[in-house]
């Protein structure tokens, strides 16, 4: 197995941080980190805000944010089950980044939308 401890190059992606950046930015973690970070929710809650996201899907990003440290959940109560999802410390520091891809993409989209048409011409032809 490689070293993936001491990198040269920080902007490097290597397994690891491809692995952590697949499940940190996917459509459905972006949403739940959205709602999270605005105020713990429960799982109903969730799917409420967040319409689209099958149970699977949902119970599935969870996990993978939890696992990463990005989100904890939180027992409310045993009888009946309550748990509430709430995004970590770690979770928070993701803020700023995200938020400047973000305004990144709303910066350059009409570039991008630019780009589809053309390559898209292009196919087509």
């Amino acid at each position: 197995m490689p070293d993936t401890t001491s990198h040269t190059d920080p902007l490097e992606i290597s397994a690891p941080h491809r692995e952590l950046l697949d499940q940190v930015l996917d459509k459905w973690s972006l949403s739940v980190l959205n709602e999270l970070c605005e105020q713990p929710c429960r799982f109903s809650q969730l799917r409420r805000t967040i319409p689209a996201v099958s149970q699977k899907s949902l119970t599935a990003t969870l996990r993978r944010l939890e696992r990463n440290g990005i989100i904890e959940r939180k027992l409310l109560s045993s009888r009946p089950v309550a748990i509430e999802y709430r995004i970590t410390p770690l979770g928070k520091t993701l803020r700023h980044p995200i938020d400047v891809l973000l305004e990144w993409a709303a910066k350059h989209m009409p570039n991008i939308e630019q780009a589809r048409e053309t390559f898209d011409d292009q196919d087509l032809a």
